[in-house]
């Protein structure tokens, strides 16, 4: 059956009015009308959510936020989660890769979001609040307002919390199908449900829908009448190029984390997983282990052929398939649908609709946008976006239903740092800076120990890098855990897999040991020794005292001599020209150096003929050095590309 697609309306021009119709929404198609509807419909200060991630309108948004700060009697207040902008660029070498990178990429006229700059600037006025639950990792962590207005909320709460405080108005990007109806598209999460929970407590809810033209129509729970909005805004004046991400590239810390996780995954099976590039390592082994069999298991085989295999062990082609349910949809589950993989279906007890995939939000890559709109027939009847309370757990009037379907549950998510004891770190800093927030982690983990049959996987690097520094990110004990120790389960780096579940704390903190850093060992062993918590003739095994960074450039370079596609940093290919992936390679290593650091590599440079990095020089318009600056940046560039060539 063919799928109705969404088409793109004539464009009338000239100002419109309010056409209130009997029954349906006010059709507006100038943003300024738009503007007024809302400050005219409201009543008292407004307190307005607009929706996680790349359902904002941004232009119609902007204007709101506009008008509001000409209002400074009226108190304004914007709720919302991950306001995606285009990462800031500070210093020449940032400046002249990123700005021509962003205009290709984004579009030379990208509306930002226009709090988010003020935000960034310290500008907000004083009657205006800006309120998320969700932050896009980093960019805010040392902004004074974002931290204090910061709202620590589980996704899966976040409907009822923002009624609690007041909220009276929601605005979001909208498809528009040939039918005649709307999609909520990549954002029917929290909308569907705020207006149920408002409808019941009896409170108003001001819902205004912006079309846009390049948004995939995407029906099931996400197609509503025209009659859910109260007003419809079309004008061509909101289009814009959707917030598309970058493909980054994945390192070979990640790709071993992916590879230990990916046989954990048992046929016949659920997987939920997030965004990142631990989520696309994952992705890639399973693609490994479906397409590349014999390679796939030799290379989990050879990796460490003394260490104990995990007692969930599966390596053998998905044949029944797997079910998804997430709350997003991100580009990995394209790639499995591709391959066969998400292929296990659930039939829905109301709609009696096969489904492949539950998805709350979806946002990704330029290409997973494209594979949306294309999508036909069952690819796109059995993706099925809803509301988060129906992904993120399974109290609902069908629990049992869910319960049945979420069979042999894997819920993969990624934490910042693990204590010894099991207790995961994964948003908030020991000082109580927040880098992102909770999300739905909290209530996959709890769903994990719900179901008989499921896992919690939690992902870390097992170090990080600061200003040159290596630190180890399994640590004694943390500050703000997001996930207690009571419901630690399963956790992997890039050593290896550690399972948690029922352990004593002895037991835990041994096997958290064996898949640490070998730099850290020793001191986080004797640390647990003199807490008490582990027998003081206890030592490290030998299977685990190999774990470093060259023992997995070692073992990832042999894979490639038998694999050249296996492990690469752009397995799913790339927004970056080939001089560009050389610089995001040299640039990131010179982000994470220390002042010394600089210097040396600055002193490489001295001797590197600018000619052996021609096309990275012209790209960075760096071939020829004018200013005193330029000739520094010039030879700390080669430099920097020289060892990353090297690494």
């Amino acid at each position: 059956m063919a799928v109705m697609q969404h088409v793109r309306l004539p464009f009338i021009p000239g100002r419109a009015k309010l056409l209130a119709m009997e029954k349906g929404p006010s059709h507006l198609s100038q943003i300024d009308d738009a503007v007024q509807f809302v400050f005219n419909r409201t009543q008292g200060p407004i307190r307005l959510g607009t929706p996680l991630g790349l359902g904002k309108p941004n232009i119609f948004l902007n204007a709101l936020y506009e008008h509001a700060k000409k209002e400074p009697t009226r108190r304004f207040e914007l709720y919302t989660a991950l306001s995606l902008t285009p990462p800031p660029a500070k210093g020449l070498l940032a400046e002249r890769f990123y700005l021509p990178f962003l205009d290709r990429h984004f579009g030379p006229h990208y509306p930002k979001l226009q709090y988010v700059t003020d935000l960034l600037n310290k500008k907000v006025p004083a009657h205006v609040h800006i309120h998320e639950f969700y932050l896009q990792a980093g960019v805010l962590k040392n902004n004074p307002q974002t931290q204090q207005n910061y709202i620590s909320l589980n996704y899966t709460h976040a409907a009822q919390s923002l009624l609690d405080r007041g909220l009276n108005v929601i605005v979001q990007l909208v498809s528009r199908g040939a039918n005649g109806k709307l999609s909520l598209s990549c954002n029917p999460d929290l909308t569907l449900d705020l207006k149920d929970l408002a409808k019941e407590r009896k409170v108003p809810l001001l819902l205004v829908g912006v079309i846009h033209p390049d948004l995939p129509y995407l029906g099931g729970d996400a197609e509503v009448d025209e009659s859910f909005f109260d007003a419809v805004l079309e004008s061509e004046g909101t289009h814009y190029e959707l917030f598309a991400l970058p493909r980054l590239p994945i390192d070979p810390a990640s790709h071993l984390i992916g590879l230990h996780a990916s046989q954990l995954l048992e046929d016949d099976g659920t997987l939920q997983i997030g965004i990142g590039s631990l989520s696309e390592a994952l992705t890639h082994s399973l693609l490994l282990r479906q397409k590349e069999n014999n390679f796939y298991k030799e290379a989990l085989k050879n990796f460490n052929p003394e260490r104990p295999a995990p007692s969930l062990s599966w390596t053998e082609v998905f044949k029944k398939g797997l079910y998804g349910t997430s709350e997003m949809v991100m580009d990995g589950f394209m790639h499995l649908r591709k391959a066969g993989i998400l292929s296990r279906t659930v039939i829905d007890k109301n709609t009696k609709a096969s489904h492949y995939l539950h998805g709350s939000f979806f946002l990704g890559s330029k290409d997973l946008y494209a594979w949306l709109r294309g999508l036909r027939d069952q690819d796109y009847h059995g993706l099925g976006m809803t509301r988060i309370s129906k992904v993120n757990d399974l109290y609902d009037p069908d629990e049992m239903s869910l319960r049945r379907q979420r069979k042999n549950a894997r819920f993969v998510n990624t934490c910042m740092q693990m204590s010894l004891y099991g207790g995961a770190i994964s948003d908030t800093l020991e000082n109580g800076t927040v880098i992102s927030g909770v999300g739905g982690q909290y209530n996959f983990v709890a769903m994990a120990h719900e179901l008989s049959d499921a896992r919690s996987l939690l992902l870390l690097k097992s170090t990080r890098n600061e200003k040159g520094h290596t630190k180890s990110n399994i640590i004694l004990s943390g500050g703000h855990v997001t996930i207690a120790r009571h419901l630690r389960d399963v956790v992997i780096t890039e050593y290896g897999v550690a399972e948690l579940r029922g352990k004593s704390d002895q037991e835990c903190i041994i096997a958290l040991l064996n898949i640490t850093d070998s730099e850290f060992q020793e001191e986080l062993m004797n640390a647990a020794k003199a807490q008490g918590k582990l027998s003081h003739g206890y030592q490290i095994p030998e299977f685990a005292k190999n774990n470093t960074p060259a023992h997995i450039n070692h073992f990832l370079q042999h894979q490639k001599e038998k694999n050249a596609q296996a492990f690469s940093s752009y397995p799913f290919g790339s927004d970056f020209t080939p001089a560009e992936k050389n610089l995001v390679r040299a640039l990131e290593k010179l982000q994470s150096s220390s002042p010394s650091q600089i210097l040396k590599t600055f002193a490489h440079g001295l001797g590197i003929n600018p000619a052996k990095f021609q096309s990275e020089m012209q790209r960075m318009n760096l071939e020829r050095a004018r200013s005193i600056q330029e000739k520094f940046f010039r030879r700390l560039l080669l430099g920097g590309l020289c060892k990353a060539k090297a690494s």
